[in-house]
C-alpha cells in the first residue's frame, strides 16, 4: 500500500517507523534537516516541501496513494492537506486535530473538509487518562471486542501477592491470560515458568472483572472507591479529562490559575468544582485537602510544571499521579522520579492512526512500551493459519513472540486454552512482539 504521511514530528515519524517494513511510505516535511534525518534513519522516501501544495503532493506520488495522513501540528493545515489530496486521488484521508470542536463539526457531516477519518489528539488523551485512572497501578488500559475484553499493563509492587511467583503460580483468575512482561529494557512473552519480579510491568488480557481482580492483587493497598479526582490545569486536555469523568458519573475538582479560563470551564462543566489558584501553592493544596485525592492528573501546558505538580502531590500523600508529557523523551524520567503514569498525546494519536494501516486485518491496536509490543484484535477468516485448529497446533504456524489472550465468539468471551479450536468469524485478541508483527498479520 502506498502511504503519504505529511508532517514528520513525533506522530508522523512514529507512523512512518511502524509502516516502513510493510508499506511504500513517503513522508513530507518542510524542515530540510528532518528530511535528511528521515532519509538515513528510516526506509521511507522523504520529500521536502509544503504538503498543502499540489506540486509537493505530486512529487510524493499522492495520486497513487491508498492512504494520506495529515499529522502536522496545525489543525487547519491538516484539513487543507486532506482536501488537496482529494483533488489528486480517491485515497483514504486521515486528519489529526487537537480541537474537539473541529471533530464535532466533522462528525455532523462526515466527509466534510475532504477528511475520511479525524483523530482528536486531546480527546484521545483524555479518554486514555480516564481508562488508566480506573485501575490501581495500571500503566496502560484498553478495551477490545466491543468492551468484552480488557487489556491492561501493571507495575508489580514489592509486597504484591504475585511478586516472585511464576506465571503458573499467579494464574488463579477466571477469564484472564498473562500475555507478557517488561523488565528494564527487555520484553518477555509470558510462559508458565516465567517469574514475576517486583518492578516488572505485566500485561494481562481478559474480562473486565478479572482484570480488576488482578489489579487489586497487584497493589498492596487498593481502595475500590476511587472517586476523589483532582485535575490540575484547564488546558484542552485537562478540560476534556474533566468532561470525560463527568460523563461517567464523577464529580472531579479542577485547579486553574487563569481567571478567564477558570470561569469559562466552570460554566461548561456543571459537575466539576473549578478552583482558581496556583497548583504549586502548598498552603492552597493543604487547605483544599488535595492530599485526600485518590488521583491527581497534571495537565498543564508545560512538562516541567506537570512534573512539579506530580511530585508535590506525592509529597502530600496522594496515592496516584498521572502527568501529560509532550516530550516523549521525558517519559522514563517522569516515571523514575515518582510519577505513576506519563501519557504522551502524540503516542495516543499515532496508535489510533496506525490501526487504519493494517489493511483491515487488525480491527483494534494498542501499542505498549513505546511500540515494543502490540495488542491487536483480528477477525479470523477461513484462510487464516488459526482457523480449524487447536491453539496449541496453530501456534506452531506463527513466529515466537505471540500470545492469544482472549476470544470473542458471538458476543461471548472465551478464555483461550491449548485445546480451544478457533472458527471463522471469531475475534481474537493477541499480544505480539513488534519485531514479528508483520509476519503475524500475514499469517492470520
Amino acid at each position: 500500500m502506498h502511504v503519504v504521511v505529511v508532517g514528520a514530528g513525533e506522530v508522523g515519524t512514529a507512523i512512518a517507523k511502524n509502516l516502513e517494513s510493510s508499506h511504500d511510505v513517503v513522508v513530507i516535511d518542510q524542515d530540510p534537516d528532518v528530511v535528511e534525518e528521515l532519509t538515513y534513519s528510516l526506509d521511507v522516501l522523504a520529500v521536502e516541501g509544503d504538503g498543502t501544495e499540489i506540486r509537493t503532493l505530486k512529487e510524493a506520488n499522492a495520486a497513487e496513494a491508498s492512504l494520506v495522513i495529515a499529522c502536522t501540528d496545525d489543525d487547519e493545515v491538516n484539513l487543507v492537506i486532506c482536501g488537496a489530496a482529494r483533488t489528486l486521488s480517491d485515497a483514504f484521508t486521515i486528519a489529526r486535530v487537537r480541537r474537539r470542536t473541529l471533530l464535532e463539526t466533522w462528525e455532523g457531516s462526515q466527509g466534510a473538509f475532504g477528511v475520511d477519518f479525524m483523530v482528536c489528539t486531546d480527546l484521545l488523551t483524555a479518554q486514555a487518562i480516564f481508562r488508566i485512572s480506573g485501575l490501581p497501578a495500571a500503566q496502560d488500559v484498553d478495551m477490545f471486542a466491543g468492551g468484552l475484553v480488557r487489556m491492561a499493563e501493571f507495575e508489580v509492587e514489592p509486597n504484591s501477592s504475585i511478586a516472585k511467583q511464576t506465571v503458573s503460580e499467579a494464574d488463579r483468575y477466571d477469564s484472564l491470560t498473562f500475555a507478557g512482561l517488561f523488565r528494564d529494557n527487555e520484553m518477555t512473552v509470558a510462559r508458565g515458568d516465567t517469574e514475576i519480579l517486583p518492578g516488572d510491568r505485566v500485561v494481562v488480557i481478559g474480562s473486565p472483572d478479572s482484570v480488576r481482580g488482578f489489579a487489586n492483587d497487584v497493589v498492596t493497598v487498593c481502595d475500590e472507591n476511587r472517586d476523589e479526582v483532582v485535575i490540575v490545569g484547564a488546558s484542552e486536555i485537562g478540560y476534556q479529562a474533566a468532561r470525560e469523568f463527568e460523563e461517567h458519573g464523577y464529580k472531579p475538582r479542577l485547579i486553574e490559575q487563569d481567571h478567564v479560563r477558570a470561569r469559562e470551564v466552570a460554566e461548561a462543566l456543571p459537575n466539576t468544582l473549578v478552583m482558581e489558584s496556583d497548583a504549586t501553592d502548598i498552603e492552597f493544596l493543604d487547605r483544599e485537602h488535595v492530599d485526600e485525592a485518590d488521583i491527581v492528573i497534571a495537565a498543564l501546558g508545560s512538562d516541567e510544571k506537570n512534573l512539579l505538580v506530580s511530585l508535590l502531590a506525592r509529597r502530600l500523600g496522594v496515592d496516584r499521579t498521572v502527568a501529560v508529557i509532550e516530550n516523549l523523551e521525558y517519559a522514563e524520567l517522569f516515571e523514575t522520579v515518582g510519577v505513576d503514569v506519563a501519557i504522551n498525546p502524540r503516542e495516543e494519536t499515532a496508535e489510533e492512526i496506525v490501526r487504519f494501516t493494517r489493511s483491515n486485518r487488525a480491527e483494534k491496536v494498542a501499542m505498549l512500551e513505546h511500540d515494543r509490543a502490540e495488542v491487536i484484535e483480528i477477525e479470523v477468516g477461513p484462510d487464516s493459519a488459526l482457523t480449524g485448529n487447536a491453539i496449541m497446533d496453530s501456534m506452531d504456524r506463527l513466529p515466537e513472540g505471540v500470545v492469544i489472550g482472549a476470544i470473542s465468539r458471538g458476543g461471548s468471551l472465551i478464555t483461550p486454552r491449548g485445546s480451544t479450536v478457533l472458527r471463522p468469524g471469531d475475534h481474537v485478541v493477541m499480544f505480539v512482539d513488534a519485531d514479528v508483527l508483520d509476519e503475524v498479520l500475514e499469517a492470520v
